[in-house]
């Protein structure tokens, strides 16, 4: 209790966008956040999935600041649209995590147009995103930029290199931004886990839940309080990178 105390008054009041918040992690970082009195706005790409993200957060904690909109994040203007429901909702941003992202395979697959979707939406949005958060921050001399990678990074599986490549950019991108932000005292955090059971993951719910159980995979809460740990250490600790791997999976 002691713990969460110390987590809650770190973060509460805490303005936060969550790129990719409707599913997976983003989700499980949302309700988490939120629970602990941060103002969460959160994107995705389907209503449903955004109504249902907010209802149940709502449900467990009725007086959760949590909203959204939906949007296409590979498009700059889709990007704008959220910057600009996000001020209006919360206020200036304190907290960016750039968690969207898609599923893709390898280069000798699919096309011109998807690849350059895929980029769009997996590297190019987290440049843009951070570009629009860093001239909100400057100016205060304040702010947390989480940029969300993956293992797959280290690992470059075969049958992946379109994922990879977009994932190996995020981790130079993230290694590069913090040098160039830090004389303005906004911290830069990369979190890259290995297997989560999400929607990403192949196989059934139920076979993903076997292979948590299994400690094959990781849950997305596990995700979700590895960055709330981040960005809750004091002023003057960046968490610069974390690697979290399920106990089991051997990468």
């Amino acid at each position: 209790m002691e713990e969460k105390s110390k987590f809650q008054a770190t973060i509460a009041d805490k303005t936060i966008l969550i790129t990719g918040g409707t599913t997976g992690i983003g989700r499980a970082t949302a309700h988490l956040l939120a629970g602990l009195g941060a103002k969460v706005f959160i994107t995705g790409r389907h209503q449903e999935q955004l109504d249902e993200t907010i209802r149940d957060a709502k449900a467990q904690h009725p007086d959760a600041m949590l909203s959204g909109i939906t949007s296409d994040l590979s498009s700059g203007h889709g990007i704008e649209e959220v910057f600009t429901a996000l001020e209006s909702e919360f206020g200036d941003i304190d907290v960016l995590i750039n968690n969207a992202g898609l599923a893709a395979e390898s280069a000798a697959e699919g096309d011109y147009g998807k690849w350059g979707y895929i980029l769009d939406t997996n590297l190019l949005a987290y440049i843009a995103c951070a570009n629009a958060a860093i001239k909100r921050m400057k100016a205060k001399k304040n702010g947390h930029i989480v940029n969300v990678g993956s293992m797959s990074a280290e690992i470059r599986e075969p049958g992946s290199s379109v994922y990879v490549a977009t994932k190996s950019g995020i981790q130079g991108f993230t290694a590069a931004l913090r040098k160039e932000l830090n004389p303005d005292e906004i911290k830069v955090t990369l979190i890259e886990p290995g297997a989560v059971n999400t929607d990403m993951q192949p196989g059934t719910s139920i076979e993903r839940q076997e292979k948590v159980d299994a400690m094959e995979m990781l849950d997305a809460a596990d995700i979700a309080e590895s960055i709330l740990f981040c960005l809750t250490r004091s002023k003057g600790c960046d968490v610069v990178s974390m690697q979290v791997r399920p106990l089991k999976q051997l990468i």
